[in-house]
C-alpha cells in the first residue's frame, strides 16, 4: 500500500482507509435465499428472506447493489444518536465522543449505496458533517497544546480518518521538539555524517633483518 511506505510518516489516502473499513461487521436483511459464503475472511451465512444476519460491510453492499438485501444502519447512524453525540462533543471542547472507529467511512459508504435504507438521510448526513467539523476543530486546539511538551501527546477516541490526518504532523512535531530539547544528539549526529572512514594501508611493510 501506498500508505505503507514510510512507517513514520504513514499517511494512508481516503481509499485506503475506506477499504480497511469495508470489514466492519453490518446487519443485512436478505430478500433470497442462498446457501452460506465460505470465504477465508470467514462463513457468512446462510441467507433466508427477511431473517437479519450479520455480514462484512463490503458483502452488504456487493449484494444491495445486486438488489439482494436491504441494510440496516447501526444503531449509531440515527438522528437521535447523532444529535446526543453533537451536542455531547460541543460540551467538551477538549474530550472527543467514543465513535466507531471507521464512523466517517462507514456512513459514506451507507450514504453513496444504501441511501433508501436511512430514515431521515438528509438529516443523518448533515449531523455527520457537523460531527467531523466540530472535531476537528478541537483537534486543532489538542494539536496547539504540544508546543512545548515533547515527551508525548494523548488523544482519546480519534476515528480512523482522524488519526491518519493527525498522525504525520504529530511525529514530525515531536521530532523537532526532540531534537530542540536535545542539541548534543544534533552534534553528535552532524559529527558521525562527517566523519570519513579511514582507508587501510595495504601497502607491504619492509621486513628489517638483523
Amino acid at each position: 500500500m501506498a500508505g505503507q511506505s514510510d512507517p513514520h510518516f504513514s499517511l494512508f489516502s481516503a481509499e485506503e482507509v475506506e477499504f480497511m473499513a469495508e470489514d466492519e461487521m453490518i446487519e443485512i436483511v436478505p430478500n433470497m435465499r442462498m446457501d452460506p459464503l465460505n470465504l477465508l475472511c470467514g462463513d457468512f451465512g446462510p441467507f433466508l428472506p427477511q431473517i437479519a444476519t450479520q455480514v462484512p460491510l463490503w458483502l452488504a453492499v456487493a449484494l444491495k447493489r445486486r438488489g439482494k438485501c436491504t441494510i440496516r444502519p447501526p444503531e449509531w447512524l440515527s438522528v437521535e444518536k447523532l444529535t446526543e453525540a453533537l451536542e455531547a462533543e460541543r460540551e467538551s471542547p477538549r474530550v472527543f465522543q467514543p465513535l466507531p472507529f471507521h464512523y466517517v467511512e462507514i456512513s459514506r459508504l451507507l450514504f453513496d449505496h444504501a441511501r433508501d435504507d436511512i430514515p431521515d438521510i438528509y438529516m443523518v448526513r448533515s449531523l455527520v458533517e457537523d460531527i467531523r467539523n466540530v472535531r476537528f476543530h478541537k483537534i486543532e486546539i489538542n494539536l496547539e497544546e504540544i508546543q512545548g511538551r515533547a515527551h508525548a501527546v494523548k488523544i482519546k477516541n480519534l476515528s480512523a480518518m482522524e488519526v491518519n490526518i493527525v498522525r504525520p504532523f504529530v511525529v514530525r512535531a515531536l521530532q523537532a521538539f526532540y531534537k530542540h530539547d536535545s542539541p548534543e544528539m544534533i552534534d553528535q549526529s552532524d559529527t558521525t555524517a562527517n566523519r570519513r572512514p579511514q582507508v587501510a594501508d595495504h601497502v607491504p611493510r619492509r621486513v628489517v633483518r638483523r
